[in-house]
């Protein structure tokens, strides 16, 4: 064998000793696998609870029942005691009968009812003989008003009457023959009793077209 290829074999041999192993993993140290621990694991979630509408019902309910009314009086400053609404409403204490007059250029309706809206009288002009056209006249208004304030009478209905509220609605003649009756001679007994006045016109915003005006002649 020769010089140089002995050489050749040498430099292979102390090349594959002193190149590192790749299989090879590097040894740890003693020390540090022993004081180095794991993290614990994390805790594991508690399972979830389905909120249904009795479940969410139940819990506030119960939560109102814990606090009581006197809680609610906390919240706000000054206040002592348990809350009270202080305000007046006008549906809880409503003790007028009331007396509609509806007045249109065919007719006239007078309605007397019941605090609770229970009708007592309800006659129109045409229940007391006015036929067609007639139903539609002053005069026609005037005769029904002073018939109703003598049923009232002859039904034994004031007595039983402290307030009275009118109640006007359209625009038609019998709207003024009503209030001149009732400021005349036929109203004397049932005016002293009228504490208030209103109007409940129906206004149209918008709406479809009206009726095209009767043309005559």
């Amino acid at each position: 064998m020769s010089r140089s290829t002995c050489l050749r074999a040498f430099r292979s041999i102390t090349s594959t000793a002193t190149a590192p192993c790749r299989f090879i993993q590097p040894a740890r140290c003693i020390s540090q696998t022993a004081t180095s621990s794991a993290p614990p694991p994390p805790p594991a979630d508690p399972p979830k609870q389905e909120h249904t509408l009795d479940s969410l019902m139940s819990t506030i309910d119960s939560n109102f029942r814990r606090a009581g009314p006197d809680y609610f009086s906390t919240l706000i400053p000054g206040q002592s005691g348990p809350i009270r609404n202080l305000l007046k409403r006008d549906w809880d204490e409503d003790d007028k009968h009331k007396l509609h007059v509806y007045s249109t250029k065919h007719n006239t309706h007078i309605t007397l009812s019941k605090p609770n809206r229970d009708a007592l009288i309800s006659v129109s002009c045409g229940n007391i003989g006015f036929r067609k056209a007639g139903r539609g006249t002053y005069d026609a208004a005037y005769q029904l008003a002073a018939f109703v304030m003598s049923r009232i009478k002859d039904k034994g209905l004031l007595p039983q009457i402290k307030k009275v509220e009118m109640i006007y609605r359209g625009f038609g003649p019998g709207r003024e023959a009503v209030t001149k009756a009732i400021l005349g001679s036929e109203g004397r007994q049932i005016r002293p009793l009228i504490v208030k006045l209103s109007d409940s016109t129906r206004l149209k915003f918008g709406g479809v077209r009206s009726k095209k005006p009767r043309r005559l002649g």
